[in-house]
This record gives structure tokens, sequence and C-alpha cells, in this order.
């Protein structure tokens, strides 16, 4: 059975219900928001494992909100959308979204996302804590952040899997399958907007000229590569 807390954030009571018992059935612990200004005060006092987001919602919608969690918080995030444009997807990753699903979905392949999501890529090699690449950036993989020229960020979990992973194979062309296979999982592969937008994030918080990358490089036509003596 599983024991994670879910918080299910909609608008519309009736999904609200079905989803709760839904997962109530499969063993999750469920809370409900109607209003991305409940769903931040619940993450508060309640620390859910996993947030399913609605994007569209009166008051402040799905983007804000999930913009506000990665404030504070590295609580898996996924949104759910009727909408289903490349644009909309591209949207909700750089809002700090781990993933997201399309309405209507069904039951299974919203059960994947979520393990999907609350899974931790494992270390390869001898694993880190911290990692002094230059006099300008330090990773420290503890706490999730970097500090760039004294101005420290915070990664949202998708960015520190994914950085995580490219400094595990540090200096090698990492395909974008692997990638993509390894950070979001193994039905994962083609979502290739994911990389590339997640990427650009990742290089606004370690890059000194995120145009002009240093350290995270693109290999034309095969993937990315971390390159740790830049």
């Amino acid at each position: 059975m599983n024991t994670a807390t879910i918080l299910v954030v909609d608008d519309e009571p009736q999904l609200r219900r079905a989803m709760k018992a839904t997962l109530t059935d499969l063993g999750y612990l469920v809370l409900e928001a109607k209003s991305g200004e409940e769903a931040l005060e619940k993450l508060r006092t309640d620390s859910p494992d996993l947030i399913l987001l609605d994007l569209n919602m009166p008051g402040i919608g799905g983007l804000e909100t999930c913009r506000a969690i990665r404030e504070t918080s590295d609580t898996p995030v996924i949104i759910l959308s009727v909408r289903n444009t490349e644009r909309d997807k591209v949207q909700v990753l750089d809002a700090g979204a781990d993933d997201y699903v399309t309405k209507p979905f069904g039951i299974q392949e919203l059960l994947a996302r979520i393990r999907v999501a609350m899974r931790r890529v494992p270390a390869s090699g001898e694993s880190l804590s911290e990692l002094v690449v230059s006099e300008s950036l330090t990773i420290d993989f503890a706490t999730r952040r970097v500090t760039l020229k004294g101005k420290t960020n915070r990664l949202t979990p998708k960015e520190f899997d994914l950085l995580k992973f490219l400094v595990d194979h540090a200096n090698k062309p990492v395909p974008h399958r692997k990638l993509l296979q390894t950070v979001w999982g193994p039905d994962y592969g083609d979502e290739v907007e994911y990389l590339r937008v997640v990427v650009n994030q990742l290089r606004k918080k370690i890059e000194p000229q995120p145009s002009k990358p240093q350290y995270l490089l693109t290999e034309p036509w095969v993937g990315y590569r971390f390159v740790t003596n830049a």
C-alpha cells in the first residue's frame, strides 16, 4: 500500500471527489484544495508528498501557484490541463513543474506519472555532497542549491536530477533519450522539449553567460554534456 500524501488542487468539486476516492482506494492519503491560495496554505501546514495542480483556476492560476511553490518547496508538482500545445507544456515546465498530464486522462496513466514524479534518480559512481566547478560556481547536492558568483539559487527537482546525472557522467555526451528515461522514466524518450526547457533553466542558474554556456554544453543531434574543466 502507498503511504504518500497527495494534494489535489482543482476548482471542480466532482473531479476532486473522484480523484480522492480513486487515490484513497490505492492507499494514498489525499488532501483537497479548490484554489491556488488554499493549496499554498496546505503546503505550509500539511507538507504533502506530491501536488496534482489544475492549470485553469480562478484567483491565482496553476502557473502562478507552481511558481510560488517552487520559491520554497521541492515537492513534486504534476500539472493537469485540457490544453495540450507545446507552448503550454513549455510554460508549465518553465514554472518548475515536474510533469504535465492532459485531461481527460486514464487513471493508470496518472498513477504512472505520480510514480515517476516521486522517484529520485539514483546516483552513479561516487556521490558528491558538494562540487566546486570553478571559482565562481559551486554545486551543493545536499541542499539542492548552486552558488554562482556569490548568488545562491534553488534547483527544482527535475533540474537537480538532470544536473546530478550529467555531473555523474561529466565530460561525456549523454543522449537525449538516456536523460529523459533516467530523469522522467522509461516511458519517456521523445519529449525533447522537456529537456530543452530544464536545460535552459539550469543554464540561467549555473552559467555566467547562459547564451554562451561553458559548463552545460549541447551536443548537436546527440544530447548534452557537463564540462568540469571549462
